[in-house]
């Protein structure tokens, strides 16, 4: 049989519905805000042909620069070769949906600012930069019927058995 090169072509698994997802597309979806700026994460609908993105922008998150009456302008970065070009996509609002890369970051910004008000409060000076996790603090095994004490264990020196 020929090779095929079309449009969706080496796309059975990436466009199959999943299982107990099969129908039409709820309604909000349709009504989902949003904005310029915001970031979304583009996940081709298989049960809508019109507006479906390319096959490389599947599972891709981008930063919406513009919004229709029915589709979202999106810029996805793409490499070509050795390098990264920011690709324009426009896209129908059945094949988006809402990214959450942002959620730990907006988190952290809260919980700074919260900490930064408590601290002009009490006068006290609160370290907000993140650190990495330290290791694990040392720690001696009593063992299980023995009163404590440490033992040194060294091997026996070599002895020829010939």
């Amino acid at each position: 049989m020929p090779h095929s090169f079309g449009k969706r072509a080496r796309t059975r698994h990436m466009f199959a519905k999943k299982f107990r997802d099969h129908g039409p597309v709820a309604l909000s979806q349709y009504f989902m805000p949003v904005k310029v700026g915001d970031y979304v994460d583009i996940f081709a609908n298989p049960s809508i042909h019109k507006g479906m993105p390319f096959k490389h922008y599947h599972g891709r998150t981008g930063i919406v620069f513009n919004v229709t009456k029915s589709s979202v302008g999106v810029r996805v970065n793409k490499q070509v070769n050795g390098r990264i070009i920011e690709k324009r996509i426009h896209v129908r609002i059945e094949h988006i949906r809402k990214s959450k890369c942002q959620k730990e970051i907006i988190a952290r910004v809260q919980a700074n600012e919260k900490a930064k008000a408590e601290a002009r409060k009490t006068g006290v000076k609160v370290d907000l930069k993140r650190h990495p996790k330290a290791p694990k603090e040392g720690y001696y095994l009593a063992a299980a019927g023995g009163d404590g004490e440490i033992t040194t264990i060294q091997p026996l020196p070599f002895s020829d058995l010939v």
